[in-house]
């Protein structure tokens, strides 16, 4: 079997023979994959009437537990965009009924974001149907694959100094 990389790498090995690109095709197979998994699951929200990014967020706010909110920033690091996008993205889940901005008792100039009740119940009934969308695109692997391809990307994210949740090391 061979992937559209594969074809990529014996171009280089044909044009350029003196060059070690094996490293090119990790990235290139971590990269061609991000962009098709993306694809998948956009579609797989989007039939479900949700953007990939509002899914991000409810599931975000949920996992955090009873009372599913964060503040604004505490939302923004864990969402990686600008605080312009989440300002944005927050009005537009908030005028879909997914979110409600709250003030935050412990200090008035902070406001919290907090699941909705319809985005609760979105999150809850689509997080399992998720999981099992996944499941899908992974059914390639073995358990033991998934296993071996798991520790490397981790080893991986770890030694880029991704050890935290919030923005990817140098998007800080």
């Amino acid at each position: 079997m061979a992937d559209a990389v594969d074809a990529i790498l014996a171009q280089w090995g044909r044009e350029r023979p003196d060059l070690d690109v094996s490293a090119m095709g990790v990235v290139g197979r971590i990269s061609r994959a991000q962009s098709l998994l993306g694809r998948e699951l956009k579609e797989f929200f989007a039939a479900r009437g949700l953007e990939s990014w509002e899914f991000d967020v409810l599931a975000t706010l949920r996992r955090h537990g009873a009372p599913y909110e964060l503040t604004a920033g505490a939302l923004l690091r864990a969402a990686m965009v600008t605080s312009g996008a989440i300002t944005n993205r927050i009005d537009r889940m908030e005028a879909k009924g997914l979110v409600e901005r709250v003030r935050d008792t412990g200090d008035r100039r902070s406001v919290r974001v907090r699941l909705a009740p319809r985005g609760l119940e979105i999150v809850d009934e689509l997080v399992g149907l998720h999981a099992a969308n996944e499941e899908r695109l992974l059914a390639a692997l073995s358990p033991a694959e998934r296993g071996h391809l798991a520790a490397a990307l981790r080893t991986l994210l770890e030694s880029l100094g991704d050890t935290t949740l919030g923005s990817p090391p140098g998007e800080r």
